[in-house]
């Protein structure tokens, strides 16, 4: 692992992931693909939100994400 490492630039490049995901348009598919489509969009927001909202720490070569899954109320 390299020392150069950042971990708040790996957040920040999920953070600019989840927004691209948001603001991309919709291909011209119908049916079942679009459904499909739009199932695996909302997976991609979701997966790159979270990780867009985690507190990491490199220690020793271990690199920890912390996501709080407990909501808006407890915290």
């Amino acid at each position: 692992m390299s020392d150069a490492f950042d971990p708040q630039a790996m957040i920040d490049r999920f953070a600019e992931r989840a927004r691209a995901v948001k603001e991309r348009g919709m291909p011209p598919i119908e049916g079942p693909e679009r459904q499909a489509y739009l199932r695996r969009a909302q997976q991609d927001f979701m997966d790159y939100a979270m990780l867009a909202d985690a507190d990491a720490e490199l220690v020793d070569g271990m690199l920890t994400l912390r996501v709080d899954l407990r909501g808006p109320e407890a915290t």
